[in-house]
């Protein structure tokens, strides 16, 4: 009778099965970084967290820009998607939740561009606000494989993305530590009246979780020039505004490209915390 019981008790219903509902003021407006790899594999790179938040009741967009470009050409491609989700949907602001690259696009529109009215906070994750050097890295391979690479990067971008010319090397270049440090952070002050939060991530060398092989010689690199990094930007790079804290999910799995099952848990708590953070900060 005993296993029995244990037999059933595996079927035992829970009253309510679904996910807890997420509340936040605002909508939530994905923006994504640098690489068409996520849009090969998903409809678009931040699509996962986005239908992670629809199905906890948040009202979500995770739309798809040029994956390889200059920083003002992807804020303007933001600027456009923003105003046509608000104006389509009749809503007055947005939170803007922007991964890698992404956040400095995001930093040049609120500075540059006339779309801060439509947002009421900006957070950002693993976003290289002093560059990494994992760019530098890039371009300092020989130049003949340089240009080879961004060959077939733009290739890839102007067929998956054909309404705006994809120029790889152009922005792996406002990427390098000089650049974010020495040019566009100058140029770009915070906006006085945005609030911007700010995650970092770390994995490999120096932490104690791991990471795919194939990101071990940059994850290596990066550790020797910036310390703990989630193999594509470094912790202190990432920090910027309100420092909310340190995932330990590498840069892939942020987006959900390949997560493992150690590091799903992490992946799942690290959205759902996020945006309910907002949602506690009233936003």
């Amino acid at each position: 009778m005993a296993e029995k019981n244990t037999l059933l008790a595996r079927f035992k219903l829970v009253e309510f099965p679904q996910p807890d509902l997420l509340k936040t003021k605002n909508p939530v407006f994905f923006c994504h970084g640098f690489g068409a790899i996520g849009s090969l594999v998903k409809p678009s790179p931040l699509h996962d967290p986005c239908m992670m938040m629809r199905e906890r009741g948040i009202i979500s967009f995770a739309p798809n820009i040029v994956p390889y470009a200059a920083i003002e050409t992807r804020a303007r491609n933001w600027e456009r998607l923003i105003n046509q989700v608000c104006e389509q949907y009749e809503i007055e602001k947005l939170n803007v939740v922007a991964h890698s690259m992404g956040g400095l696009d995001m930093r040049f529109a609120l500075t540059h561009l006339d779309i801060a009215d439509r947002v009421v906070s900006l957070t950002t994750v693993a976003t290289p606000h002093r560059g990494t050097y994992l760019a530098d890295l890039v371009l300092k391979t020989p130049e003949i494989l340089t240009e080879r690479i961004g060959e077939v990067a733009d290739w890839l971008g102007n067929n998956v993305y054909p309404k705006e010319k994809s120029d790889s090397v152009s922005s792996v270049e406002q990427l390098t530590r000089d650049y974010v440090q020495n040019v566009f952070n100058p140029e770009t002050p915070d906006p006085e009246n945005i609030p911007i939060f700010s995650y970092a991530a770390a994995v490999g060398k120096g932490t104690n979780f791991s990471l795919n092989p194939i990101f071990k010689f940059q994850n290596s690199q990066i550790f020797e020039q910036e310390g703990i990094n989630d193999s594509f930007v470094s912790v202190e790079s990432a920090k910027w505004g309100e420092f909310l804290g340190t995932v330990n999910i590498s840069h892939m799995h942020q987006i959900n490209v390949q997560v493992s099952k150690d590091a799903r848990p992490r992946y799942d708590a690290f959205w759902i915390g996020l945006v309910r953070k907002l949602g506690e900060m009233g936003y």
